[in-house]
């Protein structure tokens, strides 16, 4: 009985770590930006980029406090790929081709899902775990976190711009962004270094894609 009490009592305790609180605040803060995303686009842009800033604030929480735990990993990963997804499906109904932001949108689900799932199949601590690749982008993306928190944010930064730019529902994507770059202005500068970064994550989401699927056919 004192055994199942104390088990009771720790399962409780994870969902209070400092990380899974942040975790709940971000669910709560996108819940109000996409409320507020089409009357009000500043508000939308600053929750939302927030919301995604602490996502690297939980995790430097749960190492600060060694409060890593399952529960806080699978919140801040659906947390993550349902944000990224509501404002693809956003930027698919407002620019043409839709089907590009719908085909980004699968491959971000695609790609984590292979990757989550094939780390638990092998049986590796953390889906960051590259040593054995051998794809010199795939390492230098998860074996830097300096250089995947810029190609993250630069996703991020990139599909906000985009959704502050667009002034109509039946905007032209490309015209858009040549527009933009064209401005010679900071706004042009943000453009060009965001769209370098997500370049090299949807690279990665490829390479990831492709080698999780490998990983899948070797482990049945």
């Amino acid at each position: 009985m004192a055994d199942k009490l104390v088990r009771k009592q720790s399962k409780l305790s994870v969902y209070l770590y400092v990380p899974n609180i942040i975790g709940y605040i971000r669910v709560l803060m996108n819940i109000v930006a996409f409320a507020l995303c089409f009357s009000n686009k500043i508000i939308f842009s600053v929750l939302y980029f927030v919301s995604f800033v602490c996502d690297g604030i939980d995790g430097w929480c749960a190492r600060k406090f060694n409060q890593v735990s399952t529960f806080g990993a699978v919140l801040d990963m659906v947390t993550d790929r349902i944000s990224t997804a509501c404002l693809l499906v956003i930027l698919s109904q407002v620019y043409r081709p839709g089907l590009i932001f719908v085909s980004l949108l699968a491959l971000d689900i695609a790609s984590h899902w292979l990757q989550m799932y094939s780390t638990f199949l092998i049986g590796k601590a953390s889906h960051k775990d590259v040593k054995d690749s051998t794809n010199w982008l795939f390492k230098a993306y998860y074996g830097n976190r300096t250089f995947m928190a810029y190609c993250c944010v630069s996703c991020e930064v990139l599909y906000i711009i985009l959704f502050l730019l667009a002034e109509t529902q039946n905007e032209n994507l490309m015209d858009v962004i040549l527009h933009s770059i064209q401005q010679k202005s900071f706004l042009s500068l943000l453009v060009v270094i965001s769209l370098f970064g997500w370049a090299v994550k949807q690279a990665v989401n490829v390479i990831q894609r492709s080698q999780r699927y490998s990983s899948d056919s070797i482990h049945p």
